[in-house]
C-alpha cells in the first residue's frame, strides 16, 4: 500500500511517498514557485540523484497534478499507476480548539477548517487549497488531515490563556495554540523508547530549532506548555521571526515611523529574529562561520537564540519538577552543536550536564544521539524529527479505522526494534565523516 503525504505552503507543496507494506520512503520533494508563471519540482528517490522539471502551477491542484506525474513518471518515477495509491494525508497548521487528533476530511471538515483561517491567515488558506486541489487530482482515496495544533489541546487552562479581557477568548478564540505538533508527537515517543519507559509516565523537555522554533514540556506524555502561541511569532528567536517582544513596541514603532499594524507584523514575521540581528544571516551555518570569524552580530545573534532557548529549559524545568530528558530536533536541533552547546551550558542546578564532546559529534539526521554526561541526572538526546512518519501512520490508522488519540494509540517507532530503513541506509557516510559518532549513537531500551 502506497501513502502520499502532503505538506502545502503559501507558494510550495512538499510531499513524501511511502510504502507502509515495506516501511521505507520511495520518493519524496517539493514544488515550489506556486502561483507564479513558472513553478519547479524537485524530486528525490532513495540512491538516484534529484530530478527537477518546470511547469506552470497556477494553483495548488496544479502542483498536485505536477505531484503526481513526477511520483508516476516511467523513467524518474517511484511507483507505477497512480491507482496503487491508497491515501493521502495532509498537514493542517491551525485546528483552533475543533479537532483534538487527526481526522478522515469531509465537506465539514473543510468548512471548519476555512471558519478557522482567521487564527492561521497564512497557512490554513494554503493547506486548504492543497487538500482540495489533491482531492480533485485522487477522488476516490481518503484524505486526511493531520493537525499541528492537536498536539497542544492538553494544555491546561493556566497555561494556554492570555491574561486579556475574558471575551477576547470567548468571542475571538484569543489563546496560546502551539504548533510543531507532529514533530513533538513523534520526538516523545522516541524519548520514552531511548529511556525504556512509559511513555504516560515520563517527563521531557523537546527543543524543535528549525526556521522556525518552538519548545514544549510534556508531562506524563502530554503537552502542559509550549513557546508559540495564537500564532507561531511567540517564544523563541527564530531565523525571521522575533519571538516574545514587549507588545508595546508595535505601537511605540507605529508613532514613530509611516508604518501601519500590517507592514509591522510583516517585519516581526519576515524581517526579525536573527536575520533582524545580522541584517543578512538566516542559516545557522553562516551564522556560525560569522562567529568563527569574529563577527560581533553573528556573535549576538548566536548568543541571543541560545540564551532564549536556555532560559525556556529553565522554566519548563520549573513547570515540570521532575526532568527525565531534553531533546533538541529539527533542523538546527540536530545540526548545530555550537547553539546547542551555548544553551545547555552551566545547567547543572537543574540536573543537566552535557560531554561538550559529545555535543561537537552529534551532527547528524540519520541516527539518535546521547550527549549528556554519565553523571548527568537529565539525559540529553538529539533525536531526527519524521512528521511523515506521523502523518502517514495517521493516515493509515484513519483509513482502516484504528485510529484513536495519541495517549490511547501505539506508533510503529514506538517498538524499541524500530529502524528507520532510509536513515539506515545513509549513516554509514555520516560515520564516515564524523569519526567517533558510533559511540553516542544511543538504541532504545
Amino acid at each position: 500500500m502506497i501513502i502520499l503525504t502532503l505538506n502545502c505552503g503559501s507558494s510550495s507543496a512538499k510531499y513524501q511517498v511511502y510504502d507502509w507494506e515495506n516501511k521505507e520512503v520511495l520518493g519524496n520533494g517539493i514544488v515550489e514557485r506556486i502561483g507564479e508563471n513558472i513553478s519547479t519540482i524537485e524530486s528525490n528517490i532513495p540512491g538516484r540523484e534529484s530530478h527537477t522539471r518546470k511547469r506552470a502551477c497556477p494553483t495548488h491542484k496544479e502542483a498536485v497534478e505536477l505531484i503526481i506525474a513526477a511520483i508516476i513518471d516511467k523513467k524518474n518515477g517511484c511507483v507505477t499507476e497512480i491507482n496503487e495509491i491508497k491515501a493521502v494525508g495532509h498537514r493542517v497548521v491551525h485546528g483552533g480548539e475543533r479537532f483534538i487528533k487527526s481526522v478522515i476530511v469531509d465537506n465539514e471538515v473543510i468548512e471548519t477548517l476555512k471558519e478557522l483561517s482567521a487564527l492561521a491567515p497564512l497557512h490554513n488558506p494554503a493547506n486548504i487549497t492543497g487538500i482540495i486541489g489533491a482531492k480533485a487530482v485522487l477522488p476516490d482515496v481518503p484524505h486526511c488531515a493531520i493537525l499541528d495544533t492537536a498536539w497542544h489541546q492538553t494544555m491546561p487552562d493556566e497555561a494556554f490563556m492570555y491574561a486579556l479581557p475574558h471575551s477576547w477568548y470567548r468571542d475571538y478564540n484569543v489563546r496560546r495554540y502551539g504548533f510543531h505538533g507532529t514533530s513533538y508527537l513523534y520526538t516523545a515517543k522516541r524519548a520514552a523508547t531511548l529511556l525504556g519507559k512509559d511513555p504516560l509516565k515520563t517527563n521531557i523537555i523537546i527543543a524543535h530549532i528549525g526556521n522556525g522554533a518552538s519548545m514544549c514540556a510534556v508531562k506524563n506524555g502530554v503537552c502542559i506548555d509550549t513557546s508559540m502561541g495564537l500564532t507561531p511569532l511567540e517564544g523563541l528567536i527564530m531565523g525571521t521571526r522575533c519571538g516574545d517582544i514587549d507588545p508595546a513596541i508595535i505601537p511605540y514603532i507605529i508613532s514613530r515611523t509611516d508604518m501601519n499594524a500590517n507592514a509591522v507584523d510583516r517585519i516581526l514575521n519576515k524581517n526579525s529574529g536573527l536575520l533582524g540581528i545580522t541584517e543578512k544571516y538566516i542559516d545557522r551555518r553562516d551564522i556560525n562561520d560569522g562567529v568563527e570569524e569574529n563577527d560581533e552580530r553573528c556573535i549576538l545573534a548566536q548568543d541571543m537564540e541560545a540564551y532564549r532557548i536556555k532560559k525556556y529549559l529553565g522554566s519548563y524545568s520549573a513547570v515540570l519538577g521532575n526532568v527525565d530528558a531534553i531533546v533538541f530536533t529539527a533542523g538546527v536541533g540536530e545540526m548545530s552543536p555550537p547553539v546547542r552547546a551555548k544553551a545547555l551550558s552551566e545547567l547543572e542546578s537543574i540536573g543537566v550536564k552535557v560531554d561538550m564532546e559529545k555535543n561537537a559529534i552529534s551532527k547528524s539526521q540519520n541516527c539518535e544521539t546521547c550527549i549528556s554526561a554519565e553523571d548527568s541526572k537529565v539525559k540529553v538526546f538529539i533525536i531526527p524529527t519524521d512528521e511523515e512518519l506521523v502523518m502517514t501512520e495517521d493516515t493509515f490508522a484513519l483509513m482502516n479505522g484504528t485510529y484513536d488519540v495519541h495517549t490511547n494509540f501505539t506508533y510503529s517507532f514506538q517498538d524499541p526494534s524500530y529502524v528507520n530503513k532510509n536513515r539506515e541506509a545513509a549513516l554509514p557516510r555520516d560515520l564516515e565523516k564524523r569519526p567517533g559518532l558510533e559511540k553516542i549513537i544511543v538504541k532504545a531500551k
